[in-house]
């Protein structure tokens, strides 16, 4: 599977452009520039020599020509960036890992987009798309350390089940994280709100946190995810 990255040489971007293609993936590095999706492959390259990893370089054009495309940028250039690559998102799926927050009087706080929540406004940008909130609670730092597993529940919110699906199987190629269905993308709101709480946990004790659930038996989520989510014909 081919993966593009829009927005891809921001810190979440290229941290999940190296983890994605050390599990496998041929990933495609996107960015309003070429050249600079081109140096930050070269320094992800040039990081992990002994990965053999299979990153490419182009513009967000190019990168969204890929089978499955996810959307990496700042939350306020997400929209206005999937826009500007609408037919070539047309049948794709499209996960969005965006987070709209700001920092105000130093502790982090969730905005609400128009549509209440990031992903739901890059569905309602691309409608021919099959649109995913996912990833947004991976730590970017412990992300881009490909040489150790990350270990997270990774919450999926889609309207799409084929979204679901495709989703959840990148998710469970990489080594400690699970997948989860989180419903519909209407709760893709408190999930991307949540983000803030993440965060100043971070700032508060100085470290990584990830979003890890109980009472789910871990032979259990996948097989749900599986029914549920069936590929839509």
């Amino acid at each position: 599977m081919q993966i593009g990255i829009l927005g891809g040489t921001g810190p979440a971007g290229k941290a999940l452009a190296a983890r994605l293609a050390s599990v496998g993936f041929e990933v495609v590095i996107g960015s309003r520039s070429k050249y600079r999706a081109m140096e930050v492959r070269d320094q992800a390259v040039a990081k992990w020599p002994d990965e053999r990893l299979d990153i490419g370089a182009s513009d967000n054009h190019g990168a969204a020509q890929c089978e499955v495309v996810v959307v990496a940028t700042p939350w306020d250039g997400a929209t206005e960036t999937a826009m500007s690559v609408a037919p070539q998102l047309d049948g794709k799926v499209v996960i969005c890992m965006a987070n709209a927050l700001a920092r105000i009087n130093g502790e982090f706080q969730p905005l609400v987009p128009p549509r209440g929540s990031v992903a739901a406004s890059v569905q309602a940008a691309v409608p021919n798309s099959m649109v995913a909130a996912a990833m947004q609670h991976l730590p970017a730092k412990e992300l881009g350390m490909i040489d150790h597993p990350i270990d997270s529940d990774v919450l999926i919110c889609s309207d799409h089940p084929q979204a679901h699906e495709v989703t959840a199987a990148i998710v469970r190629k990489i080594p400690g994280l699970r997948p989860l269905d989180a419903g519909t993308l209407s709760n893709a709101t408190p999930i991307e709100a949540f983000t803030a709480v993440l965060l100043e946990l971070n700032v508060r004790y100085k470290t990584r946190v990830a979003v890890k659930l109980t009472g789910i038996a871990e032979e259990l989520a996948p097989a749900v995810l599986a029914d549920d989510a069936a590929p839509e014909a």
